[in-house]
């Protein structure tokens, strides 16, 4: 049985423990605050665009372009994005589990022709070990989120997609749901994706803590109801588009904008994710270091009542020897 000193010693340990957990909970809490603030900000601008592109390129024979089309994929490039730093739970080790995942999915194809852009510095130190090609170093995006770094690499990866360096671009990130909701998404960043567009997306309160599959399905519902009520159909954003000042010229302003918005929201996305992550193991560590400590503080008092107990049963047996 353990002394009162060693258990003193490992209630002050648990002490200081609970101490640096508790402060690095209310951090990420605050830090959490700011990336939705930042999303919030962002994310209606970036959806709307993506739907007006890809509904106009859908409905618009003359709107395809060479970013819209399927071909055969001989080299193919990955966004991952991870953090710099840990105490976040398996937020890292899911997105790496994804990427080795992927990957695999492309292993026909042979290493030299998998590319990956690992933002972060855990996945950077994974894609070393595995001996993976990586494109760069581009562990500050991961603390601090810069839209002219993400406009760069979308450059870039555009250019190669149309010089047909690479055939297809995927990116792996974590989608931010809720403070207790976030979920590993792999989506394909070019081609263009006319059927990827997420009704969960626009759906979703990132000021909610609470955001269920069961309230998203009401929401749709909810829709629906209301508009069978109004009288007049409202008329598909698809119906018809005029063009001007040309076809070309059009998409050569909207491709590019977003490719980089969408980069860019990833890029928050994961931001909010790791510090969500971040907050709720910082708290899940606080509330077992305040278990730990009513357990030691108990056998504490045990062994120290036990100690006195044990003194008052020598002093009495001394005096009824005398």
């Amino acid at each position: 049985m353990p002394s009162l000193k060693e258990i003193k010693g490992r209630i002050a340990s648990v002490n200081s423990t609970r101490k640096i957990t508790s402060a690095m909970k209310m951090v990420a809490s605050s830090k959490l605050h700011h990336a939705q603030v930042a999303i919030e900000n962002m994310l209606p601008y970036e959806s709307m665009l993506e739907h007006i592109l890809k509904t106009f390129i859908a409905s618009e024979a003359d709107a395809q372009t060479v970013y819209s089309i399927e071909r055969p994929v001989q080299n193919v490039a990955l966004i991952v994005y991870a953090s710099n730093s840990s105490l976040c739970g398996g937020f890292n080790a899911n997105v790496i589990k994804m990427m080795q995942q992927t990957v695999a999915d492309y292993e026909h194809l042979g290493k030299d022709h998998i590319l990956i852009y690992p933002i972060g510095r855990k996945v950077a130190e994974k894609v070393t070990k595995l001996g993976l090609r990586s494109a760069g170093d581009f562990t500050a995006l991961a603390d601090k989120p810069s839209i002219h770094d993400c406009i760069d690499i979308a450059m870039e990866l555009g250019e190669k997609f149309a010089n047909g360096e690479v055939d297809r671009v995927e990116m792996i990130y974590h989608h931010f749901k809720s403070a207790g909701s976030q979920i590993l998404t792999r989506k394909t960043f070019l081609p263009i994706d006319i059927e990827s567009e997420l009704a969960e997306d626009k759906e979703r309160d990132l000021t909610s803590n609470v955001a269920t599959r069961e309230a998203v399905e009401y929401l749709k519902q909810r829709d629906r109801q209301q508009e069978t009520r109004e009288k007049a159909a409202a008329k598909p954003l698809n119906d018809n588009f005029i063009v001007e000042p040309s076809m070309d010229e059009v998409l050569g302003k909207l491709i590019p904008k977003l490719a980089h918005l969408m980069l860019y929201t990833a890029l928050l996305d994961s931001v909010a994710s790791e510090h969500a992550a971040r907050m709720v193991a910082m708290q899940t560590a606080t509330d077992n270091a305040d278990e730990l400590l009513r357990d030691l503080n108990l056998q504490y008092n045990k062994s120290r009542q036990q100690a006195i107990t044990n003194e008052l049963l020598d002093i009495v047996g001394g005096s009824v020897n005398n």
